[in-house]
């Protein structure tokens, strides 16, 4: 057999005329191909869906549909089955039709054995090679998937460790931190972003209070009102949090630099550090706004009581336009079934590393913590 073939593979040769079919067969077949023989194109397609045909020898004029029909059918049906068309009439726009649907030749009866098996042994040359750099290129990014996973693997590791140490010295649970990443990754989604984008936001989210690490344990662990003088301290984890983030060329970095900073900034500009409003607050902290403080309503804290559902929804809709983004408020109002399946499907835990990170999403809005006396 032909080593252009696979072993289960055959030449499919198709003409109404026995007497053609059966010299090219026996052409074909001493240059150690196996064929199948059809008298028509219904009969080849009928074989063409049962057998795996490596190359089509098809006449064009046939009674019914024509040869060139079924160039059109074996691409549809498998692009890489190749196609070589014979006729008796030597006419140049009947030849570039069917070089146009797709064949890979254009032979002239009456044809010579040397050419049928010269362009028969170069098709199934080009249609090998052509199956090579396939697997190839499917290997290729099967690698590279491979890779990427890997990298975004590293990258969560890094950033989940990172948001564990600052997790010692805050009273915040781990569960939290898992919750706002799900609950930022999810608007992202509803919103249209891209996977990676949504990627990037489940991790960056949850170092939004990675700057809690710098604030004195005297004030960040007090479980009664902060001073003034106190809350102005606590107000700084913002911008110690994006100066630790600060710098990185990496956009998972880039990203939860600016939630860092930005995540406590209100939409009417009465927010901090920075006072900032409206749309020049970043996109992304706007988000982890919303799903910050309805997170830290909804759960128990030490120094309040887990409110009702329902009661954390209707504050962010009477904070929409002051406190939260509109558009952001709404859209997590809208889909606040499916914000409460997350929430419900990551309850409390003491360790960041409980439950499934890929699944489940960090501290509470400082407007809802201790007032400062």
């Amino acid at each position: 057999m032909s080593e252009q073939l696979d072993s289960d593979q055959y030449v499919l040769v198709v003409d109404d005329e026995e007497r053609v079919r059966r010299s090219l067969r026996r052409i074909l077949q001493s240059a150690g191909y196996r064929c199948r023989e059809a008298g028509d194109v219904d009969a080849a397609v009928e074989i063409l869906e049962r057998d795996s045909i490596a190359l089509v020898l098809s006449d064009i004029r046939m009674p019914g549909r024509s040869g060139l029909e079924l160039v059109d059918h074996v691409k549809k049906l498998d692009p890489h089955t190749v196609c070589i068309t014979v006729t008796a009439v030597d006419n140049t726009s009947v030849a570039v039709d069917a070089l146009a649907r797709g064949a890979y030749a254009y032979v002239i009866k009456p044809f010579d054995m040397n050419e049928i098996l010269i362009q028969v042994e170069s098709a199934l040359r080009r249609r090998r090679l052509e199956l090579a750099q396939k697997k190839l290129q499917s290997e290729l990014e099967r690698q590279v998937r491979e890779q990427t996973k890997m990298i975004r693997h590293s990258r969560e590791e890094i950033a989940l460790r990172l948001i564990s140490a600052s997790q010692y010295r805050d009273t915040e649970t781990g569960a939290h931190i898992r919750r706002l990443g799900l609950y930022t990754a999810k608007m992202a989604e509803l919103m249209g972003m891209d996977q990676d984008t949504i990627d990037t936001l489940r991790v960056a989210a949850p170092m939004h209070d990675v700057g809690k690490i710098g604030i004195p344990d005297s004030i960040l662990l007090k479980p009664g009102r902060l001073t003034k003088e106190e809350f102005e301290e606590m107000k700084r984890h913002t911008i110690i949090g994006a100066s630790i983030l600060r710098g990185s060329s990496t956009p998972l970095l880039q990203v939860a630099e600016r939630i860092a900073l930005e995540h406590h900034e209100w939409w009417d500009g009465s927010g901090y550090p920075y006072g900032l409003k409206g749309e020049d607050i970043s996109l992304e902290a706007r988000m982890v706004a919303v799903a910050d403080v309805f997170d830290a309503l909804t759960h128990d804290r030490v120094y309040k009581e887990a409110w009702p559902v329902d009661k954390a929804l209707s504050l962010i809709e009477e904070e929409s336009g002051t406190h939260f983004d509109p558009d952001v408020a709404t859209l997590f109002l809208d889909h606040a079934d499916t914000m409460q399946e997350i929430r419900l499907a990551n309850p409390e835990s003491d360790s960041l590393w409980e439950g499934q990170w890929q699944r489940s999403g960090t501290s509470p809005s400082l407007k809802y913590a201790p007032k400062p006396e």
